[in-house]
């Protein structure tokens, strides 16, 4: 994998020790990954320069799914090929993945005492608060680079909210629309005649037929004779948080809400919270939180079959794309692509923030939901610092004898 790029080449000993130690301490989130993997590779080891380095971040942040998993396996290709991006891939997924199914076996099964159920619910109780931070972190970048397509950055930015508040199994639809109609306008803005495709009474009349679809979707899962609420209902929810999640990380919580909690019941609201907090105070990826669904659909075998469904399509995506990662960065289809799905994936997140809320029942939750809100969007107080108080604050309600919802 030699280029004038690459200024070393670690032994695949070296992968399998590097990429393992940042995956058991890489807590923080997607920035934390990055710092951690620059740090290793570039100002320690040399074994990227910073513009093959900057280059990987941008190429990855292209590609719909978790942006810092594609990070750390096309890294670890670039410096070992296949079986480097494999060995990295998993060293860096594995750590987080072990500690949130044995996490989600006290929170999500038998019968913990109340502290700990009130642990859970207070960390749960801050996910809206995360939420929105997460997603106006996406947009504002969004909204400064749009110069004169902010109307339809809007318009994209209020069909992700709209569908993750209304719609969460079928999210993905309003995200592809979104993204082919920024295509197509794009196409036809520099010949035809006539108003863009795109307003936002021109996006709805797109969305709604999508969503109202949605029914017939699941029409040859049925037919097939699988159980609406089994292992190809898990396989599905799980690829789309794989394949499609654009827009980073915490775009799944509403892609994975819908189904887990509305869909096929696998999930109380209570436990989706608790899940969502396990993701994010648990080192890795975020999408590990489809581990914690899996664990509750079909226990440690579902917990593991999520989360191979869900990061297979990261590993696909390096081993059989990286070559061509150089071409994508200039590629004006799939900027034109990204330019609809992204601003649609930032509402969506910032809407998720809405059944996230309303999930909540208890007093004690909305004041632990209010604290949270101040830290993160006053104070800008790290995620996994944010979270931990507020789960310790849940144990102590959980202690003194508070309601519990479970």
């Amino acid at each position: 994998m030699r280029s004038d790029d690459l200024q070393g080449e670690p032994s695949l000993a070296e992968i399998v020790r590097e990429w393992g130690r940042i995956g058991c301490v890489g807590f923080g989130g997607p920035p934390a990954h990055v710092a951690l993997f620059r740090e290793l590779c570039v100002e320690r080891n040399g074994w990227l320069s910073d513009a093959a380095f900057e280059r990987a971040i941008a190429a990855t942040n292209l590609l719909p799914g978790p942006a810092s998993t594609q990070l750390a396996i096309y890294c670890a290709w670039r410096l070992r090929g296949g079986w480097g991006a494999l060995l990295g891939g998993l060293c860096f997924i594995v750590p987080g993945l072990v500690l949130i199914l044995a996490l989600s076996a006290l929170f999500l099964a038998g019968s913990p005492p109340a502290w700990l159920l009130g642990a859970g619910r207070g960390a749960g109780a801050a996910v809206a608060a995360v939420a929105v931070r997460a997603g106006v972190g996406l947009a504002v970048p969004i909204w400064l680079r749009a110069g004169r397509s902010r109307g339809r950055v809007l318009a994209y930015g209020l069909a992700g909210a709209a569908a993750a508040a209304l719609a969460g199994p079928w999210l993905v639809l309003v995200l592809l629309a979104c993204g082919a109609v920024e295509l197509a306008d794009r196409r036809l803005a520099g010949g035809l005649a006539g108003p863009h495709l795109l307003s936002a009474p021109a996006l709805w009349r797109l969305a709604r037929p999508a969503i109202d679809w949605s029914s017939h979707l699941r029409l040859p899962l049925l037919a097939a004779g699988a159980d609406p609420g089994g292992t190809a209902a898990l396989v599905w929810s799980s690829a789309k948080v794989g394949a499609l999640a654009f827009g980073g990380g915490f775009v799944i919580v509403p892609l994975l809400q819908g189904d887990a909690v509305g869909a096929y019941h696998w999930m109380t609201h209570a436990q989706f919270l608790n899940a969502v907090a396990l993701g994010q105070v648990t080192p890795g990826p975020v999408t590990h939180t489809v581990a914690a669904v899996g664990y509750s659909a079909a226990g440690v075998a579902g917990g593991l079959l999520a989360a191979l469904v869900a990061f297979a399509p990261s590993f696909s995506f390096v081993l059989l794309g990286a070559r061509r990662f150089e071409r994508m960065l200039v590629n004006e289809r799939v900027l034109a692509f990204l330019a609809g799905a992204a601003p649609c994936a930032a509402g969506a997140i910032i809407g998720a923030a809405i059944p996230l809320t309303t999930a909540l029942s208890e007093t004690w939750e909305f004041v632990v939901l209010g604290a949270a809100a101040v830290s993160l969007l006053v104070l800008r107080r790290g995620v996994v610092g944010t979270l931990l108080l507020a789960g310790l604050a849940g144990a102590v309600a959980g202690g003194l004898g508070a309601p519990i919802p479970r």
